[in-house]
C-alpha cells in the first residue's frame, strides 16, 4: 500500500515495504500476500479453524462506514490487522468506529485508516486510535506526516489519553 505512515510506540514512520493489498471486491483478490477484505469476503474466505479461534487468520478486515464494529467481537483475538474506510472525507463515521475499537472493545493491533485519508485529518485519527494511515495515492506523504503534529494540547479525552485535561492537571 503507497503513502502509508504508521505509528511504532510513539515514533512517525512512512512505510516503503507494506505486505498488505487491499482488495474492495472478489475480482481483485489473489493469493499472494496478506490480504485487506470486507467482512463478508472475509468471513467467505476463512478457514473453520479461524472460526474456532485455533488459528490466527491470514486476512485482515475492511470496515465500511455502515458496518457495526462489533460484529467483529467473535474474531478480535485471531485478527491481525482492521482497516476502517473513509469513502469520503466528509464521511466521519470511521472516528466512531476506531473509538468504538479502542475504547470499548480493547482491540490493541494495527487500526489503519483507507480511502479518502488527507493530512487534516491525521491528527483527530490518531486521537480516536488510528495507529496507520494509508494517505491517498494523489497527496505527498511528507506533507501529510505534518498533519500528524496536531494541537499542543488536547482538552477532552481521545483513545489515546482517556483522561480530560482537568483530570491531568495536578
Amino acid at each position: 500500500m503507497n503513502n502509508l505512515i504508521r505509528l511504532v510506540e510513539g515514533e512517525v514512520a512512512v512505510v516503503g515495504d507494506d505486505p498488505w493489498q487491499l482488495a474492495r471486491e472478489p475480482a481483485e483478490v489473489d493469493d499472494e500476500g496478506p490480504l485487506i477484505l470486507p467482512l463478508p469476503l472475509w468471513r467467505a474466505r476463512q478457514a473453520a479453524a479461524v472460526f474456532s479461534g485455533a488459528q490466527p487468520s491470514r486476512d485482515g478486515v475492511l470496515l465500511q462506514p455502515d458496518d457495526e464494529p462489533e460484529a467483529l467481537i467473535p474474531w478480535l483475538g485471531v485478527l491481525p490487522l482492521i482497516a476502517i474506510d473513509f469513502p469520503s472525507f466528509r464521511d466521519g463515521r470511521g472516528y466512531s468506529q476506531a473509538y468504538l475499537l479502542r475504547s470499548r472493545l480493547g482491540w490493541r493491533r494495527e487500526l489503519r485508516a483507507v480511502g479518502d485519508v488527507l493530512r487534516d485529518q491525521l491528527a483527530h485519527m490518531r486521537q480516536c486510535g488510528f495507529d496507520a494511515f494509508a494517505v491517498r495515492a494523489d497527496k505527498s506523504v511528507e506533507d501529510a506526516l505534518k498533519g500528524l503534529a496536531g494541537m499542543s494540547v488536547l482538552y477532552g479525552r481521545s483513545a489515546i489519553e482517556p483522561r480530560p485535561l482537568f483530570r491531568r492537571r495536578e
